[in-house]
């Protein structure tokens, strides 16, 4: 399965969150080339570098895996462990990803489902399986929390966009309870592309 189009609309490479910030900072960049000293604009070109790095949304190629749960974000697996209580209520196992704050700046599906519950902090997928798959954000920079533009009821493709990090530090993913861990503590993910675990098969 090739990479997944947000609403039909093909990947800019940026987030769209983050094109009218990088216009502005390229639009005074070349207002001080033209009109003072071009060394002062090296600041502005600097900073616009380094906003293309974070806004960056970069086209992936989601592999089709039957049953696999998707990272849905850039960064570090820093603890895996199963909980009593998850999101939903239920027993998971859990795998909570330090997001890379240099990665891609949109977050992906962990799994193909239906969108049972989208809140501030945490997407609730349910599978055709009937399984329940949580995908929770938590440690905002500059108390933004993410933004998801997936909605209640929409069906998500593995790997599909859902929501922007806006810098968001910590993922977590809730697999059910005898779902397989794929991944181990330490280990880099790839958002939409790396599978760190699988959903229970079917009985």
């Amino acid at each position: 399965m090739g990479d997944v189009l947000l609403h039909g609309r093909r990947n800019p490479f940026v987030a769209q969150e983050g094109l009218p910030i990088l216009a502005l900072v390229l639009a005074i960049t070349i207002l001080l080339l033209r009109y003072s000293d071009p060394w002062i604009a090296v600041i502005p070109a600097l900073l616009l570098v380094f906003l293309y790095l974070v806004f960056r949304d970069p086209r992936r190629t989601v592999p089709s895996v039957a049953l696999g749960v998707f990272s849905p974000v850039d960064g570090e697996v820093v603890e895996i462990g199963a909980q009593e209580s998850g999101e939903i209520g239920s027993s998971v196992m859990r795998i909570l990803i330090r997001v890379n704050a240099l990665g891609t700046y949109t977050a992906r599906s962990p799994v193909e489902g239906k969108i049972m519950d989208s809140g501030t902090n945490a997407l609730w997928l349910q599978t055709d399986e009937g399984d329940d798959v949580v995908l929770r954000f938590d440690g905002y920079r500059f108390g933004l929390p993410p933004k998801s533009f997936a909605r209640y009821g929409e069906r998500l493709g593995q790997g599909q966009r859902c929501a922007y990090l806006r810098l968001t530090r910590l993922a977590e993913i809730q697999l059910p309870k005898d779902g397989k861990v794929l991944v181990e503590v330490g280990q880099t993910v790839v958002a939409g592309t790396d599978v760190i675990g699988n959903i229970p098969s079917p009985r």
